[in-house]
């Protein structure tokens, strides 16, 4: 990495700065009002790779319905899944759950980075989010928002393999930069600060209330930072089938061990129905694409009658009538391809 001394030796006026901007420009967010240690945690959970906007409803149902950590506790993975529901990597839903029966368990909470992070889900920037803002405790945050503003502020040149790679080598920077006396405002100053000003692209650097210790302003390529090695993208095709009986839809539901989509309900692949690719023969209903990670998924879905399913469906595959489908948990994208296909098959 570049030398940073010039912006450690400019410690106090950058901390004075960002704290100054962050108190007068803070954004008022749900889980910054009435602030407490269960809005906090369950904040940092759904914003884990999910933005500020997505969330914002999502909080607002979950606090209303269970509202602190002992609900939480109380509460069935059914009825958490189906709150979490259209939020994504919902192993963050199991690992809240989890992690909120552990607090009610222990009673008094952990207050150190290292004791959060023995709880489910924790990994080391949220321990730090969560114990800076909740206890003042000094520990820095280091996410991707916090990476691109340090990289610029420095002009880093290095090309990190990934943004992980590149949060580990930014760490003793964000803690030397880091505020002891208000570290929860720092960090989530400089969350905002990336949220809202040091965007990736078209930061605003006029706005900036630190632009005058930034190398990368000064030289006028602040884009340019920070430098990633290119991810490698991987196509990939999924037939789906859409097959109706009885006013009942069938469905896949994950089994409860699966890593990903445990007791989440999808569209059944045709593998999965017994049709191999006999499903491209039914009518074609859409064509879905979309990322998730490395890799670019096109899924097409195809109207197939009961008749041509496996005549012993697997456990794993369930019908569910058209009236009930609000009551089950879809993943995300699932529930959004249903409800259009029955949107447009109900229109005149």
């Amino acid at each position: 990495m570049a030398k940073p001394s010039p912006l450690i030796a400019g410690r106090v006026d950058f901390q004075s700065a960002l704290l100054d901007w962050y108190r007068a420009n803070a954004r008022r967010l749900p889980w910054r009002e009435s602030p407490s240690l269960y809005k906090t945690v369950v904040s940092e959970f759904m914003l884990q790779q999910t933005q500020v906007k997505t969330v914002r409803p999502y909080f607002a149902r979950w606090l209303e319905t269970l509202p602190d950590f002992r609900a939480l506790a109380a509460a069935s993975e059914e009825q958490v899944l189906k709150l979490w529901e259209g939020l994504g990597y919902y192993s963050r839903a199991r690992n809240l759950h989890r992690l909120a029966k552990a607090m009610v368990a222990r009673g008094a909470p952990p207050r150190t980075p290292a004791e959060w992070r023995e709880l489910p889900g924790v990994g080391p920037y949220t321990a730090a989010a969560i114990t800076s803002i909740a206890f003042d405790h000094p520990a820095a945050c280091v996410d991707g928002n916090v990476v691109r503003i340090l990289a610029r502020l420095t002009a880093d040149g290095t090309e990190f393999r990934d943004s992980a790679a590149a949060s580990k080598a930014f760490a003793p920077l964000a803690d030397a930069l880091l505020s002891r006396e208000a570290a929860g405002e720092h960090n989530q100053a400089m969350m905002e600060l990336g949220a809202t000003v040091c965007l990736r692209q078209k930061p605003l650097c006029p706005t900036c209330p630190v632009r005058g210790l930034c190398a990368a302003g000064r030289r006028g390529d602040p884009e340019a930072f920070p430098r990633l090695a290119a991810r490698r993208i991987e196509q990939r095709t999924v037939t789906r089938v859409w097959c109706e009986r009885h006013g009942a839809l069938l469905l896949h539901r994950a089994a409860a061990s699966a890593k990903r989509l445990a007791n989440l309900h999808e569209l059944p692949t045709a593998e999965q129905a017994g049709l191999n690719g006999t499903a491209r023969r039914g009518d074609l209903l859409a064509i879905k694409r979309r990322a998730i990670t490395r890799f670019q998924i096109t899924e097409s879905i195809h109207r197939v009658s009961a008749r041509s399913l496996r005549r012993q469906p697997g456990p794993e595959l369930v019908w569910v009538r058209l009236g009930e489908l609000d009551t089950i948990s879809l993943s995300g994208p699932h529930r959004r391809w249903v409800t259009e296909i029955l949107t447009r098959k109900a229109a005149p």
